[in-house]
Order: structure tokens, then sequence, then C-alpha cells
């Protein structure tokens, strides 16, 4: 009975994490009955959708896509992911770096403009939601750590440089033939814009950009990319700027976008597999980064996995309403937590804006310019570019900034394969991570006029020949066992007259059977040579460690202690009992009492099974 009563308490505790899971906008739905919280949300809805209608058009042309399919990822995905996500102040909708993703992924397979692109595109945000959501439901959120803050900044400042000077063309009206690299087509559109650039349109960019920064700058409260946009809107119209030979948005679909199951292929699948896991998991970086930021100004508690799942839903009914990939929007999220959003409700609201204009208002968008449009993407990612962290990085990790410049310089380098700088990227964090733990720092102390143990390398101090205090900086694993082995007999040969290696265990977190193994054979190397194996200051973990396999037994449970001095003053007694003499004063430590770790467990030591009769009388001794 027992047991089935653990059943049914597990069971039941599976299926309500389950409905939190399905249901997290319960957790605010509730506070929409107070109608400050109402009005609020009500007002961030609107202010966020009169930015979003403009944006999601110029970001769905950044992606290679017309702009109607920019509006159809603003209108459901965005309430999906604020009803199944756990922040309630994200913003999420089409954004500059998964739309750039989303072209770099598609236009090597398909034509841009063709049935085929839109095809592929639709599919694609199929993919990215799908590994979302799975990700979210086995709690695999973590997976994104994997994408260090190095790798991250490196490639969000190539991708925006990348994004504004996709829009050159656009800025001079010139078309340029797609090249194998972006670094091409960017030198391609300079020199064809010097010859051929249609003045109307670079003054319609120039003046879209102008008038979007000076009112971002003296009237920050008012919708600038609004009102450049309607003034655009007036001007083309006004003065025909299609007939003069400027491009314009043209017609757009009235109407909600329909019900259509995107195709899949496991042809189309292999193609994109690689793109899809990377936008997958730089989007939700994206996401949850902005809402951790705005968490820690409303004290809101986050969950990482039920964001994926929040992106996930988004990203799948993006892709089966006729939208593209999405994700969390800094500049939105930004606005919407401004204008006083409490509850995703927020959200809604925009959502039911962008379907009134994809209802009623399309017909006013056909003058718009495409320039203005390009202005409004350069505008959106000039933010993105920072230069400050790469300083930050070069100050407290060298090799933190050297994989933040590898990424950047070859994304830049493979645009418009993107993937493959963020690929690099990670693997460079990762084998520099891995090198640094298996050269961890290593030294040698010594006592200093402050009384303290200093480095004794690094403040010129001199070391006692007898007895040798080690710090390392770091666990002990199979990947550093060798070169601790190493730096412990080369510390041996430099000082013939050694008798006591006093190891400063406190950075040494975690040690695994490798490591264990190794201690065993140094410790019989070292007491074939009349030497003693110390360990001072050694975590609780690692002494469980020690105790289990043996190595802390009850034969040599004095060879462990709580602080550097205690093990200095057993070792200096030792000394003094085998009429050794050490002279220097940096080998001395006064206070010897409580300075054994007592354990209760005395485990049998594996190393007496090793050690000869004489030997362990030696070590022992």
């Amino acid at each position: 009975m027992p047991k089935n009563l653990a059943i049914i308490k597990k069971t039941g505790k599976i299926l309500s994490e389950g409905y939190k899971n399905l249901t997290p906008f319960m957790g605010w739905v509730g506070e929409l009955k107070d109608k400050k919280v109402l009005k609020a949300d009500l007002l961030a809805g609107v202010t966020v959708a009169l930015v979003l209608v403009p944006q999601s058009m110029a970001y769905a042309q950044l992606a290679g896509l017309p702009p109607y399919y920019g509006l159809y990822a603003s209108f459901l995905p965005v309430a999906i992911a604020a009803l199944f996500g756990s922040s309630r102040q994200l913003a999420t909708g089409p954004v500059a770096v998964v739309s750039l993703l989303t072209a770099s992924a598609v236009e090597p397979i398909a034509a841009s403009g063709s049935e085929g692109y839109f095809i592929y595109a639709v599919m694609l945000a199929l993919m990215v939601g799908t590994i979302q959501l799975v990700l979210g439901v086995v709690r695999l959120g973590m997976m994104v750590d994997f994408l260090s803050h190095p790798v991250v900044v490196g490639f969000t400042n190539a991708a925006a440089i990348i994004i504004a000077t996709s829009q050159l063309s656009k800025f001079f009206g010139v078309d340029v033939e797609r090249a194998e690299h972006h670094y091409e087509m960017v030198w391609n559109t300079l020199l064809l814009g010097m010859e051929q650039v249609h003045i109307p349109t670079l003054a319609m960019a120039i003046g879209s950009l102008a008038l979007m920064l000076l009112l971002k700058r003296y009237s920050p409260k008012l919708p600038n990319v609004l009102i450049a946009v309607a003034v655009a809107i007036l001007i083309s119209w006004y003065f025909d700027f299609e007939k003069g030979g400027g491009r314009v948005v043209g017609t757009i679909p009235q109407g909600l976008p329909s019900l259509e199951l995107p195709t899949v292929s496991w042809h189309m699948f292999q193609q994109m597999a690689g793109v899809a896991l990377a936008i997958a998991l730089i989007g939700f970086m994206e996401a949850i980064s902005i809402a951790k930021a705005m968490a820690v100004s409303t004290r809101q508690k986050l969950d990482a996995n039920q964001e994926l799942i929040g992106q996930g839903f988004s990203n799948l009914v993006a892709s089966v309403f006729q939208g593209y990939a999405v994700s969390g929007s800094f500049s939105r999220s930004a606005v919407n937590i401004a204008s006083g959003a409490i509850t995703g409700f927020s959200s809604i609201v925009t959502a039911v804006i962008v379907g009134l204009t994809l209802l009623f208002l399309t017909p006013l968008l056909y003058h718009l310019p495409q320039p203005t449009l390009a202005a409004v993407i350069i505008l959106a990612v000039i933010g993105l570019i920072k230069i400050r962290p790469l300083k930050s990085m070069w100050r407290v990790q060298r090799h933190d900034s050297v994989v933040a410049l590898v990424t950047f310089t070859l994304t830049l380098l493979y645009a418009p394969h993107l993937e493959t700088g963020i690929l690099i990227g990670v693997l460079l964090s990762l084998g520099l991570y891995v090198y640094r733990t298996m050269r961890p720092d290593i030294s040698l102390l010594s006592r200093h006029d402050d009384g303290g143990l200093r480095d004794a390398a690094k403040y010129i101090l001199k070391v006692c020949p007898k007895i040798a205090v080690v710090r390392f900086g770091g666990p002990l694993f199979f990947a550093n066992t060798g070169y601790f082995h190493d730096k412990v007999l080369e510390r041996v040969a430099n000082q013939p007259e050694l008798r006591f290696i006093i190891i400063d265990a406190v950075s040494m977190n975690e040690i695994d059977a490798t490591g264990q193994e190794m201690l065993y054979e140094l410790a019989r190397t070292l007491v074939e040579q009349d030497i003693e194996f110390l360990f001072a200051r050694p975590p609780v973990e690692v002494m469980n460690t020690f105790e289990r396999s043996g190595f802390a037994s009850e034969e040599w449970a004095d060879h462990f202690f709580n602080s550097r001095d205690q093990a200095l003053s057993y070792a200096w007694q030792q000394l003094a009992k085998r009429d050794h003499q050490c002279s220097l004063e940096g080998c001395e430590a006064k206070d010897l009492s409580g300075c054994i770790l007592r354990r209760t467990r005395r485990p049998p030591n594996p190393l007496l099974g090793i050690l000869s009769g004489s030997q362990r009388a030696q070590f022992f001794k």
C-alpha cells in the first residue's frame, strides 16, 4: 500500500507540473480584474503594436520575405508566447538576428521571392519551434549555456554589421547580383551605388533615418518609427515615389492568415537542421536574456524551460499561419515595460492590433517606401554594436576576448553562412575552457612580511628548502592529473632537501578516479624519496572522496589539516623530531592546536597494499 501511495503522489506531481506548463497564464489572468492593471496593459499593448507593425514588415524583408509575412508572424505568435511563456513583459515577434539567420539558411537553397523560398522559411519556423518545445519539455534549457557570452557578443556585433550593410542596396536603389560571400556583395553594392545611385531613394532613406534619430533624441516618448513611416507614406503618395522609380511595399493581402500545414520533407530537414538549431538556441538566448533583465526590476520569477515551451509554441503557430521564425525583442520589450505593462495581456492586445491592421489597414501601407523600411532596420541594429563588452573581456579573461574576436571575424567572413562562425566560436570557447582546466594555476607559496602566505615567484620571496607549500587552483581530474604530477616532481627536483609537500587544496573542489589513482602513485614515489604528502584546507566534497577511497584512512588521518599554518606546524615539529634544521622563518607556523581534521569513518587505506613494509614504516614514521 505505501508503494501504491508513492506512485499516486508521484503521478499527481507530474500531472500538476504538466498543468502548470500548459497554463502559466493562469498566474496573471486573475489580476486583470483590477482596472488599473487592465488599463496599463491596454496602453502598453497599443504602444508596442505601433512599433511592431512597421518593424515586422522591415524584418520580413531582411529575411527575404514579402512584408506581410512579418505581419503574419506578429499576429498569433505574439499572443501564444505571452500565454505559454514565463515572462509577463517579454515582447515576442520578428527580430533582426533571427530574420538574418532565416535569410542565411534559405537563400543558398532557394531563389529569393520564389514559392520554394517561402516554403523553406515556413518549415524553418516549424523546425525551430519543435526544437525549442522539445528542449523545454525535457527540461534542457541549460543547453543554451553552450553559447557563452563571448560567442554571443562576437556574433551579435558581426550580425549587426551584416544586417546594416545588407540594406545598402535599398539605400542606393540598385540591384546587385548575389555573391558567394556577403563582403563581396557589400563591395559590389558600393561600386554600383556610386555609379547608378537613385537620388530620390537615397534621399528618402536618409530622411527617414534622420527623422527617427531626431525624434528619438528630442522626443523619446513619441513613437519615432511610426511617425517616420507615416511621413514617408504621405510623401511617397503625394510625390508618386513609385512612378519616379522608387520602390514601395505595394499590395498587401487584406485579411488574417489562413491555417496551412507547412510542407515537410527529409531533404529539407537535412539542409536546414544546423541553422534551425542555431536559431532555436540564439533566439531563445536573446529572449531569456531580455526576460531576466526585466525580471530584476519586476522581481518576477522566471522559468527558462517554461520560456522555451512558450517560444516553441510561438514558432509552431507561426509556421502553420504562414509566418516565419520569431523570438523575444529587446527594443519592443523595453517599450512594453516602459509603457507600464504588468501582465502578458499586453501582448495579446498587441496581437489584436496587428490583426486589425491586417483586416482593415493594409491598403494604407501600399505607398510605404522600401528605403524607409531599410532605415528602420538600420536604426534597430545600431544598438547591437557594442565595443565595451570586448574591452571588459580583455581585462577579465583574455581567452574570452579571443573567442569573441574570432567569432566576430569568422561570422563576417563566412556570411551568409552565419552558423559557421557560431559553431567555431562555441568549439573554441569549450576548447579554451578545457585548456585552462588542464593547466590550472599552480603556485609555490612562502611567508610574506605581512604574515600571510603569498606566491613566492610574484612577490620574490625566499622559500624553505625542506617544506614546499603548493597551491593548486582547480579540480583534479583526468585532463590535468599529468600536469599536477609533473609540477610536484619538478618541485622535488628543484629542492633536493625537500621533506614535506603541503598541497593547499582549497580550490580543489572535485577529484575523479584518475586524480585519485594519480595521488596514490605520487604518494608512493614521494615515500621512496623520504618526502611526506600533506593536504591543507581540502573541501568537504574532496575529503569525503578521500574517506570513501581509503586515502584518508586511520594510518594517514594526521596528514589532512584545516589550515596551511596547521600543516606547517606539523611539518615543523616532524622536522624537529628528525633532527632536521630549517633556518628560514618562512617555514614556521606557531599554532598546532586543533590542526588535524578529525573523522569518524576510517576505511582501510589502499596505499598500504602498494607499499612494502619498510616503505610503510618510513611513510608513517
